[in-house]
């Protein structure tokens, strides 16, 4: 959507293929960023060692700066991901590291030994590896999630990352509940791509609507009504328009899932009305496309389709 927005919206001045190039190259800095945020745990167990062993260097240390509770620093989890080969090897690969970010994984500890989850879990006197998996799933989804000067940062790094921490961090979560206790360093991550049909999906998603802009308006146009279509959002329609190309050009989804990932993407991106504008122009266009015989659907995709 936004290698569609820049395309249009700078006059069509770059070619397709530096377009798809720029697609592609957006793709990748976002799996970088899968394993960047997957990497900054390490980094906050790191420091949370540094702060027992200063404690522990005191020249008269209490018994709790001797004994203390080390169930964060010592968490399965966060070694598999510490020593995980395929995280370090990418890593090591892409010059990637938060070294040069200490007082965001200072202000990160912080934010984590005051939260409620990190209390119950350093309570617990559990000790098993589901326990340790469930609290780091718990601490990337209720507060590196929240935690706002990590937006920040990530911004500055990368105006790639502006919209995808959400999105990877739930990725995140996702990788770690496949973990298992066995694996050890050779626990799998994710692949940037499933299978070849998912690597093609943007690309050709992307020259679908390119090619076909001009005929995707008018029919947005004659489904909008009363609505002049110069005073709807531009956005809106290139929403409507990417919708279009996947109900038509991609056999194996289902035109109800096309219809749910659109609209949830101008709920995020547009206007807090456009869903329901959007939602009744697709329903008239894709019954029409339907009546003419336009949509193929095969497999998977005829998944809640009527005959």
């Amino acid at each position: 959507m936004q290698a569609l927005y820049a395309y249009f919206k700078h006059d069509n001045s770059s070619s397709i293929s530096i377009c798809e190039k720029e697609l592609l190259f957006s793709i990748q800095k976002t799996f970088d960023l899968y394993h960047y945020l997957l990497l900054l745990i390490t980094d906050v167990a790191d420091f949370a060692q540094s702060r027992i062993d200063i404690a522990k260097s005191k020249k008269i240390p209490s018994p709790e700066d001797l004994h203390p509770n080390t169930k964060f620093v010592e968490n399965r989890v966060i070694e598999q991901i510490r020593t995980n080969s395929d995280l370090k090897n990418y890593l090591n690969h892409k010059k990637l590291s938060w070294v040069n970010y200490p007082e965001l994984i200072k202000g990160l500890f912080n934010e984590i030994i005051i939260s409620e989850e990190y209390k119950k879990y350093m309570g617990d006197i559990t000790n098993s590896y589901d326990n340790d998996k469930a609290f780091i799933c718990n601490i990337y989804k209720n507060i590196i999630s929240r935690y706002e000067p990590l937006y920040n940062d990530l911004e500055e790094q990368s105006i790639y990352w502006n919209d995808e921490v959400e999105f990877i961090l739930g990725i995140i979560i996702k990788t770690i509940k496949k973990f298992n206790e066995t694996e050890e360093s050779s626990q799998k991550l994710l692949p940037l791509f499933k299978n070849k049909e998912d690597e093609s999906f943007s690309p050709i998603l992307l020259k679908k609507v390119i090619a076909n802009h001009v005929a995707y308006s008018e029919l947005i146009k004659k489904y909008s009504m009363n609505w002049d279509v110069e005073r709807i959002a531009f956005l809106d329609i290139l929403i409507m328009q990417m919708a279009i190309g996947e109900v038509l050009e991609f056999s194996s989804i289902p035109v109800k899932v096309t219809l749910n990932e659109y609209l949830e993407l101008s709920k995020y991106y547009s206007t807090d009305k456009s869903h329901v504008f959007i939602n009744g122009i697709l329903d008239r266009i894709f019954e029409e496309l339907k009546n003419s015989n336009q949509i193929h659907k095969l497999g998977r995709g005829l998944i809640g389709e009527i005959s």
